[in-house]
Protein backbone atom coordinates (compact mmCIF):
# COMPACT_ATOMS: atom_id res chain seq x y z
CA UNK A 1 0.00 0.00 0.00
CA UNK A 2 2.76 2.46 0.93
CA UNK A 3 4.84 1.43 -2.15
CA UNK A 4 1.43 2.02 -4.52
CA UNK A 5 0.86 5.52 -2.75
CA UNK A 6 4.70 5.94 -3.24
CA UNK A 7 4.85 5.65 -6.85
CA UNK A 8 1.44 7.75 -7.19
CA UNK A 9 3.05 10.87 -5.85
CA UNK A 10 6.29 10.30 -7.47
CA UNK A 11 4.12 10.17 -10.96
CA UNK A 12 1.92 13.34 -9.85
CA UNK A 13 5.68 15.30 -9.10
CA UNK A 14 6.98 14.44 -12.26
CA UNK A 15 3.92 15.53 -13.65
CA UNK A 16 4.01 18.58 -11.72
CA UNK A 17 7.88 19.46 -12.86
CA UNK A 18 7.30 18.21 -16.57
CA UNK A 19 4.48 20.93 -16.36
CA UNK A 20 6.69 23.71 -14.93
CA UNK A 21 9.56 22.92 -17.44
CA UNK A 22 7.37 23.48 -20.38
CA UNK A 23 5.65 26.72 -19.16
CA UNK A 24 9.10 27.59 -18.63
CA UNK A 25 10.36 26.79 -21.69
CA UNK A 26 7.78 29.07 -23.62
CA UNK A 27 8.40 31.72 -21.56
CA UNK A 28 12.11 31.93 -22.05
CA UNK A 29 11.36 31.99 -25.90
CA UNK A 30 8.93 34.31 -25.87
CA UNK A 31 11.49 36.56 -24.22
CA UNK A 32 14.02 35.51 -26.51
CA UNK A 33 11.46 36.63 -29.05
CA UNK A 34 10.65 33.62 -30.99
CA UNK A 35 8.10 30.92 -30.41
CA UNK A 36 10.07 27.50 -31.71
CA UNK A 37 6.34 26.27 -32.62
CA UNK A 38 5.24 27.44 -35.84
CA UNK A 39 1.05 27.14 -35.49
CA UNK A 40 -0.02 26.30 -38.60
CA UNK A 41 -1.70 23.83 -40.34
CA UNK A 42 -3.75 22.63 -43.30
CA UNK A 43 -5.43 19.50 -43.02
CA UNK A 44 -8.64 17.92 -43.81
CA UNK A 45 -12.12 17.42 -41.56
CA UNK A 46 -14.21 14.46 -41.31
CA UNK A 47 -15.90 15.24 -44.75
CA UNK A 48 -12.37 16.02 -46.48
CA UNK A 49 -13.19 19.77 -46.81
CA UNK A 50 -9.40 21.97 -45.86
CA UNK A 51 -9.17 23.38 -42.62
CA UNK A 52 -6.30 25.23 -41.61
CA UNK A 53 -5.18 27.39 -38.38
CA UNK A 54 -6.66 31.13 -40.48
CA UNK A 55 -10.05 29.47 -40.58
CA UNK A 56 -9.99 29.98 -36.43
CA UNK A 57 -9.11 33.66 -36.74
CA UNK A 58 -10.61 35.04 -33.17
CA UNK A 59 -10.42 31.88 -30.94
CA UNK A 60 -8.67 30.15 -29.32
CA UNK A 61 -7.68 26.73 -30.28
CA UNK A 62 -6.66 24.10 -28.00
CA UNK A 63 -4.91 21.21 -30.05
CA UNK A 64 -3.67 17.88 -29.27
CA UNK A 65 -2.20 15.39 -31.35
CA UNK A 66 -2.73 11.57 -30.97
CA UNK A 67 -4.85 8.29 -32.89
CA UNK A 68 -7.55 6.69 -32.01
CA UNK A 69 -5.89 3.26 -31.80
CA UNK A 70 -3.99 5.15 -28.58
CA UNK A 71 -5.02 2.45 -25.37
CA UNK A 72 -4.47 5.23 -23.00
CA UNK A 73 -2.75 8.95 -23.59
CA UNK A 74 -5.18 10.15 -26.12
CA UNK A 75 -8.37 9.12 -24.27
CA UNK A 76 -7.55 10.18 -21.00
CA UNK A 77 -6.55 13.82 -22.76
CA UNK A 78 -10.22 13.91 -25.10
CA UNK A 79 -11.91 13.04 -21.60
CA UNK A 80 -10.04 16.37 -20.15
CA UNK A 81 -10.94 18.15 -23.66
CA UNK A 82 -14.49 17.24 -23.16
CA UNK A 83 -14.29 18.54 -19.45
CA UNK A 84 -13.21 21.64 -20.24
CA UNK A 85 -15.51 22.35 -23.15
CA UNK A 86 -18.24 21.40 -20.27
CA UNK A 87 -16.92 23.39 -17.15
CA UNK A 88 -16.49 26.58 -19.69
CA UNK A 89 -20.12 26.39 -20.17
CA UNK A 90 -20.89 29.31 -22.73
CA UNK A 91 -17.00 30.57 -22.93
CA UNK A 92 -16.92 26.96 -24.59
CA UNK A 93 -17.93 28.81 -27.87
CA UNK A 94 -14.73 30.77 -28.35
CA UNK A 95 -12.83 27.90 -27.79
CA UNK A 96 -12.17 25.14 -30.80
CA UNK A 97 -11.19 21.54 -29.59
CA UNK A 98 -9.19 19.78 -32.13
CA UNK A 99 -7.77 16.59 -32.31
CA UNK A 100 -4.65 15.91 -34.78
CA UNK A 101 -3.69 12.34 -35.92
CA UNK A 102 -0.56 10.91 -36.33
CA UNK A 103 -1.87 7.69 -37.89
CA UNK A 104 -3.48 8.76 -41.11
CA UNK A 105 -3.40 5.44 -42.95
CA UNK A 106 -6.12 3.94 -40.21
CA UNK A 107 -7.63 7.17 -38.90
CA UNK A 108 -9.95 8.05 -41.80
CA UNK A 109 -11.96 10.76 -42.10
CA UNK A 110 -15.29 8.60 -40.75
CA UNK A 111 -13.55 6.96 -37.71
CA UNK A 112 -12.02 10.39 -36.51
CA UNK A 113 -15.81 11.44 -36.40
CA UNK A 114 -17.06 8.10 -34.28
CA UNK A 115 -13.93 8.68 -32.27
CA UNK A 116 -13.98 12.36 -30.91
CA UNK A 117 -17.70 12.67 -30.65
CA UNK A 118 -17.90 9.69 -28.64
CA UNK A 119 -15.75 12.38 -26.07
CA UNK A 120 -17.57 15.51 -27.01
CA UNK A 121 -19.24 16.01 -30.60
CA UNK A 122 -17.67 20.18 -30.28
CA UNK A 123 -13.82 18.10 -30.82
CA UNK A 124 -12.75 18.09 -34.04
CA UNK A 125 -10.73 15.72 -35.66
CA UNK A 126 -8.28 16.43 -38.35
CA UNK A 127 -6.15 13.68 -40.67
CA UNK A 128 -4.13 14.46 -43.91
CA UNK A 129 -1.68 12.92 -46.16
CA UNK A 130 1.16 11.34 -44.35
CA UNK A 131 3.10 14.07 -45.23
CA UNK A 132 1.00 16.57 -44.50
CA UNK A 133 0.72 15.31 -41.56
CA UNK A 134 4.43 15.24 -40.69
CA UNK A 135 5.30 18.40 -41.66
CA UNK A 136 2.09 19.68 -39.04
CA UNK A 137 3.55 17.37 -36.70
CA UNK A 138 7.16 19.04 -36.97
CA UNK A 139 5.73 22.80 -37.30
CA UNK A 140 4.14 21.89 -33.60
CA UNK A 141 6.88 19.97 -32.52
CA UNK A 142 5.95 16.73 -32.15
CA UNK A 143 7.26 13.75 -32.05
CA UNK A 144 5.87 10.83 -33.96
CA UNK A 145 7.06 7.33 -34.44
CA UNK A 146 5.29 3.67 -35.63
CA UNK A 147 6.50 0.82 -33.44
CA UNK A 148 5.54 -2.42 -34.72
CA UNK A 149 4.37 -5.09 -32.41
CA UNK A 150 6.81 -7.90 -32.48
CA UNK A 151 3.31 -10.31 -32.08
CA UNK A 152 2.19 -9.10 -35.19
CA UNK A 153 -0.66 -7.63 -33.61
CA UNK A 154 -1.57 -4.29 -34.65
CA UNK A 155 1.25 -1.39 -34.68
CA UNK A 156 1.29 1.47 -32.22
CA UNK A 157 2.33 4.90 -32.53
CA UNK A 158 4.53 6.44 -30.00
CA UNK A 159 4.13 10.32 -29.47
CA UNK A 160 4.37 12.98 -27.72
CA UNK A 161 1.12 13.98 -25.48
CA UNK A 162 -0.22 17.44 -24.05
CA UNK A 163 -2.23 20.13 -25.43
CA UNK A 164 -1.08 23.64 -27.20
CA UNK A 165 -3.38 26.56 -26.77
CA UNK A 166 -3.21 28.97 -30.03
CA UNK A 167 -4.91 32.76 -28.94
CA UNK A 168 -7.48 34.26 -31.52
CA UNK A 169 -4.51 35.58 -33.43
CA UNK A 170 -3.13 31.97 -33.57
CA UNK A 171 -0.22 32.77 -32.03
CA UNK A 172 0.68 29.66 -29.11
CA UNK A 173 -0.07 31.47 -25.50
CA UNK A 174 0.39 28.06 -23.56
CA UNK A 175 1.24 24.47 -23.89
CA UNK A 176 -0.20 22.07 -21.44
CA UNK A 177 1.90 19.29 -20.57
CA UNK A 178 0.15 15.77 -20.00
CA UNK A 179 -0.76 15.11 -16.57
CA UNK A 180 -1.43 19.09 -16.02
CA UNK A 181 -4.36 19.09 -13.82
CA UNK A 182 -7.54 19.30 -15.72
CA UNK A 183 -8.76 22.36 -13.16
CA UNK A 184 -5.36 24.01 -13.43
CA UNK A 185 -6.15 24.01 -17.30
CA UNK A 186 -9.58 25.27 -16.56
CA UNK A 187 -8.32 27.97 -14.83
CA UNK A 188 -5.59 29.02 -17.44
CA UNK A 189 -8.97 29.05 -19.85
CA UNK A 190 -11.15 31.45 -18.13
CA UNK A 191 -7.97 33.83 -17.25
CA UNK A 192 -7.90 34.17 -20.97
CA UNK A 193 -11.41 33.44 -22.70
CA UNK A 194 -13.93 36.49 -22.53
CA UNK A 195 -17.00 35.77 -20.23
CA UNK A 196 -19.07 37.48 -23.28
Amino acid sequence: MLRHLLCLLAGLFMAALAHAQAEHSLELLREQGRDEIIPRYLLQDPYGRPVSNEDFRGRFQLIAFGYTFCPDVCPTTLVEMASLLKSLGPRAGKLQAIFITVDPERDTGKVLKTYTEFFDARILGLTGSPQLIRRVADNFRIRYARVVNPGNGPYAVDHSAGMTLLGPDGRVLRKYAFGTPTDDILTSLKDLLPER
